[in-house]
């Protein structure tokens, strides 16, 4: 193996986490969530009208500098791809890895680094950052607990349904109930049950923003019906989801457990 090769093997190591056996993430990429973090940070923070004016330089400099950053990891990033496992060529390994979804995340990153410096006022673009995120926390125990969750609201997917179907009829109960009660008094809120549905879906899920509320005695009791019913049917997916969840967990540290004291 000559020079070029072990040096591109060390940081195709480096960059790539499904690379490492260890379930960890390396230096590099440790360093590289921390870069998108702070970076999704001041994103955020230059939204602050005061701040970005007081700070204008400093955070287009920053702003800047990550732009350069994340443009040569995925440089490197793609110059590396070479070393990933197969038969096919260095420059086929490339462009399998660059029209992969999380290289195209990778260049999304990139151009969400260098869009500010080409359109102003888009700060929305930088937070596309965070979807970076998951090309990296894919691996290891980030993996197994995504896992844990997708297999959780799969196997309750028929206990979800029914609690999605419940909900749905209630949302359609009680705009139907509130369109009857109270249409004459408010056409606007409540003239059809198209309409009554906003107020119904937002009295369901207990949001309650207040735009829209019965003002007949009729309305207000149906109205109270349907906010009683709302807490309880919208923890029960919760619960549900939380209970196969916890289950998940602890059955990987039961197992955990067991493999560490046999190989003991």
């Amino acid at each position: 193996m000559n020079r070029h090769t072990t040096t591109r093997h060390r940081a195709y190591m480096e960059l790539f986490a499904s690379a490492r056996t260890d379930g960890k993430l390396s230096l590099t990429n440790r360093i590289v969530v921390g870069a998108i973090l702070i970076s999704v940070v001041l994103a955020v923070v230059g939204t602050e009208q005061q701040v970005s004016i007081d700070n204008q330089t400093v955070l287009r400099w920053a702003e800047f500098a990550f732009g350069l950053f994340f443009l040569v990891e995925y440089v490197v990033r793609l110059w590396a791809a070479a070393e990933r496992p197969g038969d096919a060529s260095a420059t086929a390994k490339r462009f399998e890895w660059a029209r992969s979804f999380f290289a195209l995340i990778d260049l999304a990153v990139v151009v969400a680094s260098l869009v500010p410096f080409l359109v102003t006022g888009a700060p929305i673009f930088r937070l596309v950052r965070l979807f970076r995120l998951a090309s990296l926390l894919r691996f290891g125990e980030f993996s197994f607990a995504l896992r844990a969750l997708q297999a959780a609201i799969v196997d309750r997917r028929y206990d979800l349904y029914v609690t999605g179907a419940l909900a749905g009829l209630l949302v359609l109960v009680g705009a139907t109930a509130l369109y009857w009660a109270e249409s004459a008094a408010q056409p606007e809120a409540f003239g059809s049950i198209p309409r009554a549905m906003w107020w119904s879906i937002i009295t369901l899920t207990t949001v309650g923003y207040g735009d829209v509320s019965p003002v007949t005695t009729l309305g207000k009791i149906f109205a109270a019906i349907v906010a009683l019913s709302g807490i309880g049917l919208v923890a029960m997916p919760t619960g549900i989801i939380a209970a196969a969840f916890s289950d998940a967990m602890q059955d990987h540290r039961a197992r955990r457990t067991a493999a560490t004291e046999n190989a003991e």
